[in-house]
């Protein structure tokens, strides 16, 4: 089906009407809380579906595509979104599943490669959330939320374009001066980026939210947090050697008025232990 798949715009009209995969752990303890559904609340439930990009972007695609009338403002918490929705209906409307595993079933290089990268979205969105606690950021959620979904499209892509995204991984393997951008342009005809953008619009999703996803608005200091949290997440997925590092670190110290060898003892081995140990365990 994929194969026969081929440009922006049919990709992204495939991508509007597919049905998003979750995460195994995610599906397993929804599944838990529902047993037990007259007790539960909308805290619980959307704790559970924080760490979970997929999970958490069909919350907030089903509430934007059936929102009322009466719905004056834009919502980007999934608590919030329970909250207007009801716990019942999400659980009747937006079953967790299908599970990733099943979706890229006979693709575990592509499975693995899918992991990496919700788990990078994942520490990525507790660096996000920190720095802006620490900024007195009172809308926080609103920036862990973008820094989880910052890479979505290739999350997506790597269930349902397995093959054309290892093979861009490949070439990037090969080369490593290749920009993901040049090399996804080459296999694609476009980049995630331009395809990401156009979901959001599609799935009618909050402007905030594309506009804190949007690297061009980096000026601002709510879209930079969640930058530099996006690339720290995926800079240290290399190991904490990797040479982009210490310019992360300099970004991070002004972001936050520190200086840089207080950004590395504030993600190095505390925190970034910690947080390393969640997002696993959130994708085991």
């Amino acid at each position: 089906m994929q194969q026969e798949i081929k440009g922006l715009d049919q990709w992204v009209s495939y991508l509007s009407q597919a049905e998003i995969p979750v995460l195994k752990q995610t599906a397993r303890e929804l599944g838990t809380l529902r047993e037990d559904i007259n007790n539960i609340s909308a805290r619980s439930v959307a704790d559970e579906i924080a760490a979970d990009p997929m999970m958490t972007v069909k919350v907030l695609r089903y509430l934007q595509l059936h929102k009322h009338s009466s719905q004056q403002s834009e919502v980007m918490q999934v608590e919030q979104a329970l909250i207007m929705m009801g716990v019942e209906v999400f659980f009747n409307k937006i079953p967790p599943q299908p599970l990733v595993q099943d979706v890229l079933k006979g693709h575990t290089d592509a499975l693995i490669h899918l992991l990496h990268v919700i788990h990078r979205a994942h520490l990525a969105s507790e660096y996000a959330l920190d720095w802006a606690v620490r900024l007195s950021d009172l809308h926080f959620e609103e920036i862990r939320i973008a820094a989880l979904l910052h890479d979505l499209a290739e999350m997506l892509m790597w269930c349902f374009a397995p093959q054309q995204m290892l093979e861009i991984s490949s070439m990037q393997q090969q080369d490593k001066s290749l920009r993901t951008r040049a090399a996804q342009e080459k296999v694609f005809g476009f980049n995630l980026l331009d395809m990401q953008k156009q979901l959001v619009k599609n799935w009618q999703l909050p402007e905030l939210l594309l506009n804190l996803m949007d690297d061009e608005f980096s000026n601002h200091q709510r879209v930079r947090n969640v930058i530099l949290a996006v690339n720290l997440a995926r800079h240290s997925a290399n190991g904490w050697d990797d040479a982009a590092l210490p310019d992360d670190y300099a970004d991070i110290a002004k972001l936050l008025r520190m200086q840089p060898d207080q950004v590395m003892e504030m993600v190095d081995a505390g925190n970034s232990t910690d947080l390393v140990a969640q997002g696993k365990s959130r994708t085991e």
